[in-house]
């Protein structure tokens, strides 16, 4: 038998092998810029008109939604009714979706266990630190405060998550918001006690946002359960605690009058349950980085309502540590990260809102009941 290989001198067979590697990466390449190339023209054949409208609503609505929970506190409402308001109408919208598409209900308990975890997270603990902390600060620096929560989140993921690691881009993404944090403070000056007590209150409830889509990414981005089905029950979890606490924590409701409680209907039915379909269809149709961005609009409808419908004030500080905010959430938007090992079922592809580490852009998925699975927060 003649072995053909005898005759090949170790030189060349590694040449040989040089020429194959070569070759196969040179084949992976042209694909990949195939691929990125396909992702951009998939992208750019979404007509603008179909999904424009939809993000700048979604971004006007959770803007305003500051200026709704200041009309709320403002009439007496106190902060844990204004969050149980916020959740029971949102429920009924998400609800009516639920049965509207005619969607399941996830089966594992696990699902339930951790939407309870993420109901009180990412929507009963925050929402009543805003309306608490809107009783000392106005609905301005509100809006601004809460543009930083894609940097918390950020912190909560390299904390949480051992896939993610820190870079100089994402550091220097951190510090700069810092930064812009302190001079909104206008910490030059001392602070005025309200401002400085107003701010940290809005800024747990920040970070307790980042920590809500940290631990929603963790145990909940995997599986086919529909999005809508998950925020129902987060959702709904929240209004049954609150439906708890408030009574507790802020005594019996007051409902401060017809304006003030069309408020919370509008922030609770809107906010959380229209403007969160709405949010869902411009993530089917451009995905969720593009999506995200909306997080950068929210302080400019913030400032927008509130210095022209509430004769708030807007200072240099405010405007120049906003934008230094916002730079710091563009600095922190590098590649996104391979997905999370070990996730538990839920929703599917996980996606947090300007974290830096959200999921590529996909296509739309086939079936209507197959959306993208991330349970989405209920804003502003």
């Amino acid at each position: 038998m003649i072995e053909w290989h005898s005759s090949t001198t170790p030189r060349e067979t590694h040449d040989k092998k040089r020429m194959t590697m070569s070759a196969r990466q040179e084949t992976h390449g042209k694909s990949k810029g195939l691929e990125v190339a396909s992702s951009i023209n998939a992208l750019s054949a979404v007509p603008a008109k179909s999904w424009v409208p939809q993000f700048v609503i979604c971004s006007m609505i959770w803007g305003s939604g500051f200026a709704l929970i200041k009309i709320g506190v403002e009439a007496g409402i106190e902060p844990g009714w204004v969050a149980f308001w916020r959740c029971f109408f949102g429920a009924l919208v998400l609800w009516g979706l639920v049965l509207v598409r005619r969607l399941g209900m996830p089966r594992d308990l696990r699902v339930w266990g951790h939407a309870l975890v993420v109901g009180t997270v990412l929507n009963a603990f925050p929402f009543t630190l805003f309306a608490w902390g809107e009783q000392y600060i106005d609905s301005v620096t509100a809006g601004v405060w809460n543009s930083t929560i894609p940097l918390f989140t950020l912190v909560w993921v390299l904390l949480m998550l051992p896939d993610e690691k820190p870079n100089l881009r994402r550091l220097l993404g951190i510090a700069t918001g810092l930064c812009g944090a302190l001079v909104v403070l206008g910490v030059w000056s001392g602070g005025q006690s309200s401002l400085m007590k107003g701010s940290v209150i809005c800024l747990v409830a920040t970070a307790s946002y980042g920590l809500g889509y940290t631990y929603t990414r963790r145990y909940l981005s995997g599986g086919d359960i529909p999005a809508i089905t998950l925020t129902a029950i987060q959702v709904s979890w929240a209004a049954l605690e609150l439906a708890l606490a408030a009574p507790l924590l802020s005594g019996a409701p007051h409902w401060g009058g017809k304006g003030p409680m069309a408020a919370m209907v509008v922030l609770g039915a809107v906010g959380t349950g229209l403007a969160y379909m709405w949010n869902l269809s411009v993530i089917r149709a451009v995905g969720s980085t593009v999506a995200s961005t909306v997080a950068y609009l929210t302080p400019l409808w913030a400032a927008i309502v509130g210095v022209f419908f509430l004769n708030e004030s807007l200072g240099w500080n405010t405007v120049v540590g906003a934008l230094l905010i916002v730079s710091g959430v563009l600095l922190t938007r590098t590649t996104p990260s391979r997905p999370v090992a070990g996730n538990k079922p839920g929703a599917g592809a996980g996606t947090e809102a300007g974290t830096g580490a959200e999921a590529e852009a996909v296509p739309p998925p086939a079936e209507e009941e197959k959306e993208e699975g991330t349970v989405q927060p209920a804003r502003p």
